[in-house]
């Protein structure tokens, strides 16, 4: 079997870019009325070893599957922050058995900032306990 490692360490991951949800996110009464686009990124790292030499989508994480679980995750439960979706998706991500970490960023390129700007983000990491 396939030596176990986690994030930042070069071994097997599973990347997810660029998902969006329209969610009600935010400490503003208009963010909380209106919504907006979240757009989230994923990097879980999993033993990829038995999937690639049985050709077995049973023995990964279903990334199709995974990308509408995300969605969903994001798209419920309206918080104040982002740094709470990030947990959310992390907590959802580790529920996999197969999943030993994973980060995540959570972007809001649409956040109330005053000032010209791309993109706001936080990125958490987590892996099993």
């Amino acid at each position: 079997m396939a030596e176990e490692r986690g994030a930042d360490d070069g071994g097997d991951h599973l990347t997810l870019t660029g998902l969006r949800a329209t969610a009600f996110h935010g400490v503003f009464e208009h963010e909380r009325r209106e919504g907006q686009v979240f757009i989230i990124d994923l990097t879980v790292w999993l033993d990829l070893s038995a999937a690639a030499s049985g050709d077995d989508l049973g023995s990964t994480i279903h990334y199709g599957e995974l990308a509408e679980e995300v969605v969903g995750a994001v798209e419920r439960d309206p918080v104040d922050l982002i740094e709470t979706v990030a947990q959310r998706i992390a907590d959802l991500v580790l529920a996999h058995d197969s999943a030993n970490s994973v980060r995540v960023t959570v972007h809001k390129p649409n956040a109330p900032i005053t000032v010209p700007f791309s993109d706001v983000a936080v990125t958490i990491t987590r892996s099993r306990a």
